[in-house]
């Protein structure tokens, strides 16, 4: 079984929605977070450390964890989405991205 983080600011739209999306993907498990100090599940080493692979929304994503969390990440894959925050929780419009974007880096089914 993967273990799939998604990272977005807050956690309340793109990330998610992503672990929705994907929550019954075979041989998949998912969880999101959010890096701002008021995101509803903020991230923390623990779930970085449960994560087999992690996908950010944005490139800011990326660099906060390379920053903040160097010690957690042991080499782990962060994947860059490149989804701007300007879609709603199940948006129509970001499903369909996140559908195209994740699933060639999940085990395929």
């Amino acid at each position: 079984m993967r273990k799939i983080l998604f990272i977005c600011s807050r956690n309340r739209l793109r990330s998610p929605t992503a672990e929705q999306v994907f929550a019954d993907w075979p041989g998949v498990e998912t969880a999101s977070a959010g890096l701002d100090h008021d995101a509803d599940n903020p991230l923390t080493p623990e779930l970085l450390q449960w994560a087999d692979l992690v996908f950010v929304m944005e490139q800011t994503h990326r660099n906060k964890i390379s920053k903040k969390f160097r010690a957690y990440l042991n080499g782990k894959r962060i994947i860059c989405l490149d989804i701007p925050d300007e879609y709603e929780y199940m948006d129509e419009g970001l499903v369909k991205l996140l559908k195209v974007k994740v699933p060639r880096h999940l085990p395929a089914y």
